[in-house]
Protein backbone atom coordinates (compact mmCIF):
# COMPACT_ATOMS: atom_id res chain seq x y z
CA UNK A 1 0.00 0.00 0.00
CA UNK A 2 1.36 3.54 -0.14
CA UNK A 3 2.59 5.87 1.95
CA UNK A 4 0.18 8.29 1.03
CA UNK A 5 -3.44 8.49 -0.58
CA UNK A 6 -2.08 11.95 -1.99
CA UNK A 7 1.27 14.21 -1.96
CA UNK A 8 1.03 17.62 -3.04
CA UNK A 9 3.46 19.28 -4.30
CA UNK A 10 3.20 23.07 -3.30
CA UNK A 11 1.06 24.15 -0.20
CA UNK A 12 -0.03 27.10 -1.93
CA UNK A 13 -3.82 28.03 -2.93
CA UNK A 14 -4.48 24.81 -5.20
CA UNK A 15 -1.87 22.05 -3.74
CA UNK A 16 -3.77 22.97 -0.19
CA UNK A 17 -7.64 23.29 -1.13
CA UNK A 18 -7.16 19.93 -2.74
CA UNK A 19 -5.16 19.21 0.55
CA UNK A 20 -8.09 19.74 2.10
CA UNK A 21 -10.92 18.61 0.22
CA UNK A 22 -9.37 14.58 0.69
CA UNK A 23 -8.27 14.86 3.90
CA UNK A 24 -11.78 16.19 5.51
CA UNK A 25 -13.15 12.69 3.40
CA UNK A 26 -10.72 10.46 5.64
CA UNK A 27 -7.75 10.08 2.99
CA UNK A 28 -3.87 9.90 4.10
CA UNK A 29 -2.81 13.33 2.13
CA UNK A 30 0.83 14.99 3.02
CA UNK A 31 1.45 18.50 1.79
CA UNK A 32 5.03 19.66 1.10
CA UNK A 33 5.62 23.15 0.93
CA UNK A 34 8.96 24.94 -0.01
CA UNK A 35 8.34 28.38 1.64
CA UNK A 36 8.43 28.33 5.16
CA UNK A 37 6.38 31.77 5.03
CA UNK A 38 4.85 33.13 1.66
CA UNK A 39 6.12 36.19 0.01
CA UNK A 40 4.58 38.94 -2.05
CA UNK A 41 4.12 37.90 -5.74
CA UNK A 42 2.61 41.30 -6.72
CA UNK A 43 -0.81 38.92 -7.98
CA UNK A 44 -3.76 37.33 -7.37
CA UNK A 45 -5.30 39.30 -5.30
CA UNK A 46 -9.33 39.60 -6.76
CA UNK A 47 -11.30 37.08 -6.90
CA UNK A 48 -14.22 37.14 -9.58
CA UNK A 49 -17.79 35.41 -8.19
CA UNK A 50 -17.43 32.82 -9.74
CA UNK A 51 -14.14 32.11 -7.73
CA UNK A 52 -15.91 33.15 -4.60
CA UNK A 53 -18.02 30.51 -5.42
CA UNK A 54 -15.67 27.70 -5.74
CA UNK A 55 -14.32 28.91 -2.55
CA UNK A 56 -17.87 27.73 -1.09
CA UNK A 57 -18.15 24.31 -2.74
CA UNK A 58 -14.90 23.59 -1.47
CA UNK A 59 -15.98 24.98 2.39
CA UNK A 60 -13.60 27.84 2.36
CA UNK A 61 -14.95 31.16 2.37
CA UNK A 62 -16.03 31.77 5.65
CA UNK A 63 -11.78 30.57 6.78
CA UNK A 64 -10.94 33.28 4.06
CA UNK A 65 -13.55 36.10 5.07
CA UNK A 66 -12.65 35.17 8.93
CA UNK A 67 -8.86 35.49 7.89
CA UNK A 68 -9.56 38.81 6.40
CA UNK A 69 -11.18 38.46 2.98
CA UNK A 70 -12.73 41.23 1.85
CA UNK A 71 -16.19 40.76 0.13
CA UNK A 72 -16.14 42.87 -3.19
CA UNK A 73 -19.43 43.08 -4.48
CA UNK A 74 -19.23 46.82 -6.92
CA UNK A 75 -17.21 46.90 -10.12
CA UNK A 76 -16.75 50.82 -11.40
CA UNK A 77 -15.21 50.32 -14.79
CA UNK A 78 -14.49 53.20 -17.33
CA UNK A 79 -13.79 53.36 -20.55
CA UNK A 80 -11.14 56.27 -20.64
CA UNK A 81 -12.72 58.83 -17.73
CA UNK A 82 -15.99 57.76 -18.91
CA UNK A 83 -17.86 55.70 -16.29
CA UNK A 84 -19.85 52.88 -17.24
CA UNK A 85 -22.95 51.98 -14.67
CA UNK A 86 -21.07 50.44 -11.32
CA UNK A 87 -21.85 46.75 -11.02
CA UNK A 88 -23.06 45.12 -7.86
CA UNK A 89 -22.52 41.18 -8.71
CA UNK A 90 -24.87 40.20 -5.70
CA UNK A 91 -27.80 41.74 -8.27
CA UNK A 92 -26.93 41.74 -11.48
CA UNK A 93 -24.37 38.82 -11.61
CA UNK A 94 -26.26 35.13 -12.61
CA UNK A 95 -24.74 34.19 -9.14
CA UNK A 96 -25.72 37.02 -7.35
CA UNK A 97 -22.42 36.40 -5.42
CA UNK A 98 -19.43 39.12 -4.55
CA UNK A 99 -16.34 38.81 -5.86
CA UNK A 100 -13.45 38.43 -3.22
CA UNK A 101 -9.90 40.42 -2.71
CA UNK A 102 -7.63 39.20 -0.12
CA UNK A 103 -4.04 39.65 0.16
CA UNK A 104 -2.34 36.69 -1.88
CA UNK A 105 0.07 35.42 0.91
CA UNK A 106 -2.57 35.62 3.67
CA UNK A 107 -5.14 33.65 1.41
CA UNK A 108 -2.27 30.99 1.21
CA UNK A 109 -1.96 30.68 4.73
CA UNK A 110 -5.57 30.29 5.13
CA UNK A 111 -5.91 27.85 3.00
CA UNK A 112 -2.79 25.54 4.25
CA UNK A 113 -3.94 26.07 7.84
CA UNK A 114 -7.13 24.66 6.46
CA UNK A 115 -5.81 21.55 5.25
CA UNK A 116 -3.69 21.17 8.39
CA UNK A 117 -6.96 21.20 10.41
CA UNK A 118 -8.75 18.82 7.92
CA UNK A 119 -5.86 16.30 8.79
CA UNK A 120 -3.32 16.28 5.93
CA UNK A 121 0.16 16.18 7.08
CA UNK A 122 2.04 19.79 6.06
CA UNK A 123 5.83 20.15 5.77
CA UNK A 124 7.23 23.44 5.04
CA UNK A 125 10.90 24.56 3.78
CA UNK A 126 11.39 21.14 1.89
CA UNK A 127 13.04 20.35 -1.21
CA UNK A 128 11.35 18.12 -3.63
CA UNK A 129 14.02 16.65 -5.82
CA UNK A 130 12.03 14.34 -8.31
CA UNK A 131 8.92 12.69 -8.59
CA UNK A 132 8.85 9.40 -10.73
CA UNK A 133 5.34 8.61 -12.33
CA UNK A 134 3.84 5.24 -12.32
CA UNK A 135 0.86 3.45 -11.09
CA UNK A 136 1.89 4.28 -7.47
CA UNK A 137 3.93 7.25 -8.36
CA UNK A 138 6.54 8.67 -5.50
CA UNK A 139 8.15 11.73 -4.40
CA UNK A 140 12.41 12.26 -2.87
CA UNK A 141 12.45 15.57 -0.98
CA UNK A 142 14.84 16.92 1.59
CA UNK A 143 13.56 18.48 4.89
CA UNK A 144 14.25 18.40 8.80
CA UNK A 145 14.44 15.09 9.07
CA UNK A 146 16.83 14.31 5.96
CA UNK A 147 16.31 13.05 2.10
CA UNK A 148 12.87 10.54 1.91
CA UNK A 149 11.15 9.15 -0.50
CA UNK A 150 7.32 8.45 -0.26
CA UNK A 151 4.55 6.65 -2.41
CA UNK A 152 1.18 8.05 -3.36
CA UNK A 153 -1.78 6.47 -5.26
CA UNK A 154 -1.57 10.25 -6.57
CA UNK A 155 0.95 13.47 -7.10
CA UNK A 156 -0.58 16.77 -7.30
CA UNK A 157 1.60 18.91 -8.96
CA UNK A 158 0.93 22.42 -7.71
CA UNK A 159 3.86 24.14 -7.88
CA UNK A 160 3.48 27.54 -10.16
CA UNK A 161 3.81 28.41 -13.30
CA UNK A 162 7.63 26.69 -13.57
CA UNK A 163 6.67 23.55 -12.23
CA UNK A 164 9.02 21.17 -11.85
CA UNK A 165 6.38 18.31 -11.39
CA UNK A 166 5.02 18.93 -14.98
CA UNK A 167 8.89 18.35 -16.17
CA UNK A 168 9.06 15.12 -14.23
CA UNK A 169 5.97 14.31 -15.28
CA UNK A 170 6.63 14.57 -18.99
CA UNK A 171 3.53 16.87 -19.60
CA UNK A 172 4.06 18.93 -22.93
CA UNK A 173 2.20 22.42 -22.82
CA UNK A 174 1.20 24.65 -25.29
CA UNK A 175 0.95 28.72 -25.02
CA UNK A 176 0.74 32.16 -26.71
CA UNK A 177 1.67 35.72 -25.68
CA UNK A 178 -0.80 37.71 -25.23
CA UNK A 179 1.65 41.01 -25.79
CA UNK A 180 0.25 42.68 -22.24
CA UNK A 181 2.11 43.43 -19.15
CA UNK A 182 1.10 44.20 -16.05
CA UNK A 183 2.92 46.19 -13.04
CA UNK A 184 1.32 46.20 -9.70
CA UNK A 185 1.85 47.35 -6.04
CA UNK A 186 0.39 47.03 -2.46
CA UNK A 187 -1.00 50.89 -1.67
CA UNK A 188 -1.16 51.55 1.89
CA UNK A 189 -3.63 54.17 2.71
CA UNK A 190 -6.07 53.95 0.68
CA UNK A 191 -9.30 55.86 1.50
CA UNK A 192 -11.61 54.76 -1.51
CA UNK A 193 -14.23 52.90 -1.17
CA UNK A 194 -13.93 49.28 0.47
CA UNK A 195 -16.61 47.45 -1.41
CA UNK A 196 -15.83 48.64 -4.84
CA UNK A 197 -12.85 47.76 -7.18
CA UNK A 198 -12.00 50.09 -10.44
CA UNK A 199 -10.96 49.00 -13.77
CA UNK A 200 -10.14 52.37 -15.83
CA UNK A 201 -9.46 51.00 -19.43
CA UNK A 202 -7.97 52.78 -22.67
CA UNK A 203 -8.86 50.88 -25.48
CA UNK A 204 -6.98 53.79 -27.52
CA UNK A 205 -4.02 53.61 -25.62
CA UNK A 206 -3.83 49.86 -24.86
CA UNK A 207 -3.36 50.45 -20.83
CA UNK A 208 -5.67 49.35 -17.90
CA UNK A 209 -5.47 50.94 -14.56
CA UNK A 210 -6.99 48.44 -11.59
CA UNK A 211 -7.66 49.30 -8.31
CA UNK A 212 -8.40 46.56 -5.78
CA UNK A 213 -8.96 47.86 -1.91
CA UNK A 214 -7.72 44.62 0.05
CA UNK A 215 -9.49 46.28 3.56
CA UNK A 216 -7.53 48.10 6.35
CA UNK A 217 -6.81 50.89 4.31
CA UNK A 218 -4.80 48.67 1.90
CA UNK A 219 -5.37 48.32 -2.02
CA UNK A 220 -3.49 46.48 -4.81
CA UNK A 221 -3.20 48.93 -7.44
CA UNK A 222 -2.06 47.52 -11.54
CA UNK A 223 -1.33 49.33 -14.67
CA UNK A 224 -1.26 47.07 -17.74
CA UNK A 225 0.06 48.13 -21.02
CA UNK A 226 1.30 46.44 -24.31
CA UNK A 227 4.64 45.09 -24.22
CA UNK A 228 6.03 47.33 -27.04
CA UNK A 229 4.04 50.32 -26.08
CA UNK A 230 5.62 50.98 -22.05
CA UNK A 231 8.48 50.26 -20.06
CA UNK A 232 8.42 47.49 -17.44
CA UNK A 233 8.06 49.05 -14.30
CA UNK A 234 10.26 47.84 -11.53
CA UNK A 235 11.51 48.30 -8.13
CA UNK A 236 10.84 51.23 -5.81
CA UNK A 237 11.70 53.77 -8.06
CA UNK A 238 9.06 53.49 -10.16
CA UNK A 239 5.89 53.85 -7.68
CA UNK A 240 5.17 57.59 -8.64
CA UNK A 241 5.11 56.36 -12.55
CA UNK A 242 2.91 53.49 -11.78
CA UNK A 243 0.61 56.32 -10.46
CA UNK A 244 1.41 59.02 -13.20
CA UNK A 245 0.73 56.11 -16.02
CA UNK A 246 -2.47 55.09 -14.65
CA UNK A 247 -4.17 58.44 -14.19
CA UNK A 248 -2.72 59.39 -17.79
CA UNK A 249 -5.01 56.14 -18.80
CA UNK A 250 -7.99 57.46 -17.51
CA UNK A 251 -8.16 56.92 -13.66
CA UNK A 252 -8.92 59.61 -11.14
CA UNK A 253 -5.78 61.00 -9.23
CA UNK A 254 -8.41 60.47 -6.57
CA UNK A 255 -7.94 57.11 -6.22
CA UNK A 256 -4.16 57.13 -5.00
CA UNK A 257 -4.34 60.64 -2.89
CA UNK A 258 -2.18 59.90 0.01
CA UNK A 259 -1.34 56.73 -0.49
CA UNK A 260 2.17 55.48 -0.21
CA UNK A 261 3.83 52.18 -0.88
CA UNK A 262 3.95 49.07 1.21
CA UNK A 263 5.58 46.40 -0.42
CA UNK A 264 7.71 45.71 -3.96
CA UNK A 265 6.74 46.63 -7.42
CA UNK A 266 7.27 44.32 -10.47
CA UNK A 267 5.86 43.79 -13.74
CA UNK A 268 5.08 40.45 -15.70
CA UNK A 269 4.37 39.52 -18.74
CA UNK A 270 1.30 38.43 -19.93
CA UNK A 271 0.09 35.17 -21.33
CA UNK A 272 -1.33 32.04 -21.74
CA UNK A 273 0.21 28.46 -20.92
CA UNK A 274 -1.49 25.21 -20.45
CA UNK A 275 -1.25 21.64 -21.05
CA UNK A 276 -4.05 19.75 -22.84
CA UNK A 277 -4.59 17.16 -20.57
CA UNK A 278 -3.07 17.78 -16.99
CA UNK A 279 -3.44 14.22 -15.61
CA UNK A 280 -1.41 11.16 -16.67
CA UNK A 281 0.51 8.41 -15.14
CA UNK A 282 -0.33 8.53 -11.50
CA UNK A 283 0.14 12.82 -11.84
CA UNK A 284 -2.48 15.59 -11.85
CA UNK A 285 -1.45 18.92 -12.53
CA UNK A 286 -3.47 21.96 -10.99
CA UNK A 287 -3.90 25.87 -10.88
CA UNK A 288 -0.80 27.40 -12.73
CA UNK A 289 1.25 24.12 -13.05
CA UNK A 290 -1.41 23.14 -15.55
CA UNK A 291 -2.64 26.55 -16.88
CA UNK A 292 -1.57 30.09 -16.98
CA UNK A 293 -4.03 32.62 -17.27
CA UNK A 294 -3.00 36.50 -18.71
CA UNK A 295 -3.08 37.99 -15.13
CA UNK A 296 -4.44 41.03 -16.77
CA UNK A 297 -7.94 39.61 -17.07
CA UNK A 298 -7.71 38.49 -13.50
CA UNK A 299 -8.67 34.65 -13.65
CA UNK A 300 -5.64 32.78 -12.22
CA UNK A 301 -7.43 32.66 -8.85
CA UNK A 302 -11.05 31.17 -9.87
CA UNK A 303 -9.23 28.92 -12.23
CA UNK A 304 -6.73 27.36 -9.66
CA UNK A 305 -9.74 27.06 -6.72
CA UNK A 306 -12.23 25.31 -9.90
CA UNK A 307 -9.16 22.51 -10.78
CA UNK A 308 -9.19 21.92 -7.33
CA UNK A 309 -13.22 21.01 -6.97
CA UNK A 310 -12.84 19.71 -9.91
CA UNK A 311 -10.39 17.41 -9.18
CA UNK A 312 -12.10 16.47 -5.45
CA UNK A 313 -15.44 15.31 -7.17
CA UNK A 314 -13.87 13.67 -9.52
CA UNK A 315 -11.58 11.10 -7.07
CA UNK A 316 -14.63 11.16 -4.86
CA UNK A 317 -17.51 9.82 -7.48
CA UNK A 318 -14.53 6.39 -8.16
CA UNK A 319 -11.92 4.22 -6.41
CA UNK A 320 -10.51 4.59 -9.89
CA UNK A 321 -8.17 7.23 -9.94
CA UNK A 322 -6.68 6.69 -12.84
CA UNK A 323 -10.35 7.11 -14.68
CA UNK A 324 -10.69 10.26 -11.75
CA UNK A 325 -7.56 11.76 -13.20
CA UNK A 326 -8.38 11.07 -16.57
CA UNK A 327 -12.57 13.06 -16.25
CA UNK A 328 -10.61 15.75 -14.30
CA UNK A 329 -8.46 16.27 -16.70
CA UNK A 330 -10.90 16.86 -19.40
CA UNK A 331 -13.22 18.78 -17.19
CA UNK A 332 -10.37 21.46 -16.53
CA UNK A 333 -9.23 21.80 -19.85
CA UNK A 334 -12.22 22.52 -21.30
CA UNK A 335 -13.21 25.60 -18.26
CA UNK A 336 -9.95 26.98 -19.47
CA UNK A 337 -10.21 27.11 -22.91
CA UNK A 338 -13.63 28.89 -22.63
CA UNK A 339 -11.80 31.88 -20.03
CA UNK A 340 -8.94 31.77 -22.70
CA UNK A 341 -11.04 32.52 -25.62
CA UNK A 342 -12.96 35.10 -24.01
CA UNK A 343 -9.64 36.49 -22.81
CA UNK A 344 -8.43 36.56 -26.23
CA UNK A 345 -11.87 38.99 -26.82
CA UNK A 346 -10.74 41.40 -24.46
CA UNK A 347 -7.49 41.88 -25.64
CA UNK A 348 -8.52 42.41 -28.72
CA UNK A 349 -11.10 44.60 -27.63
CA UNK A 350 -9.28 46.58 -24.94
CA UNK A 351 -5.85 47.02 -25.07
CA UNK A 352 -4.69 45.08 -29.07
CA UNK A 353 -3.11 48.45 -31.30
CA UNK A 354 -3.22 46.89 -34.74
CA UNK A 355 -4.99 48.04 -37.22
CA UNK A 356 -7.33 45.09 -37.66
CA UNK A 357 -8.11 45.60 -34.06
CA UNK A 358 -8.88 49.22 -34.30
CA UNK A 359 -11.45 48.85 -36.62
CA UNK A 360 -13.13 45.99 -34.66
CA UNK A 361 -12.78 48.30 -31.50
CA UNK A 362 -14.84 51.02 -33.13
CA UNK A 363 -17.82 48.86 -33.50
CA UNK A 364 -17.65 47.25 -30.37
CA UNK A 365 -17.33 49.97 -28.78
CA UNK A 366 -20.20 51.80 -30.47
CA UNK A 367 -22.74 48.95 -30.00
CA UNK A 368 -21.76 48.80 -25.77
CA UNK A 369 -22.12 52.47 -25.56
CA UNK A 370 -25.69 52.04 -27.29
CA UNK A 371 -26.50 48.88 -25.55
CA UNK A 372 -26.90 46.34 -28.74
CA UNK A 373 -23.20 44.80 -27.65
CA UNK A 374 -22.18 43.42 -24.64
CA UNK A 375 -19.08 42.08 -22.77
CA UNK A 376 -19.35 38.15 -21.95
CA UNK A 377 -19.85 36.87 -18.75
CA UNK A 378 -17.40 34.39 -18.30
CA UNK A 379 -14.81 36.06 -16.44
CA UNK A 380 -17.55 37.07 -13.86
CA UNK A 381 -19.90 34.41 -13.78
CA UNK A 382 -17.64 31.44 -14.96
CA UNK A 383 -17.78 29.39 -18.15
CA UNK A 384 -20.04 26.67 -16.53
CA UNK A 385 -23.01 29.40 -16.87
CA UNK A 386 -21.35 31.63 -19.44
CA UNK A 387 -19.52 29.78 -21.59
CA UNK A 388 -17.29 31.67 -24.53
CA UNK A 389 -19.72 30.20 -26.99
CA UNK A 390 -21.44 31.08 -30.68
CA UNK A 391 -23.85 34.16 -28.43
CA UNK A 392 -21.37 34.86 -26.40
CA UNK A 393 -19.00 35.93 -29.65
CA UNK A 394 -22.03 37.17 -30.99
CA UNK A 395 -23.04 39.65 -28.04
CA UNK A 396 -19.82 41.29 -28.31
CA UNK A 397 -19.33 41.41 -31.72
CA UNK A 398 -22.38 41.61 -33.48
CA UNK A 399 -21.06 39.09 -36.00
Amino acid sequence: MADYDIVTMGGGIGGSAIAKAMAENGKRVLVLEREAQFKDRVRGEWMAPWGAVETKKLGLYDDLIAAGGCPAPKFAAFAGPAPMPVRDFTFDCALKTSALAMYHPAMQETVLAAAAKAGAEVRRGVKVNGVTPGKEPSVSFEGDGGSQAVSARLVVGADGRNSMVRKWGGFESSGEQGGNQLAGVMLENYSGLEDTATAVFNPFMGQVALVFPQGGGKARAYFGSRTDKAERLQGDGDFQKLIDMSVQTGASSALYEGTTQAGPLATFPGFDSWVPHPYKDGIALVGDAAQTSDQTWGQGLSITFTDARLLRDALLATDDWDAAGHKYAEAANISFQHVREVEDWMTQVMMDQSAEANAIRSKVLTGMATGTLALPETHIAGPDLAPADEAAHKGLFGE
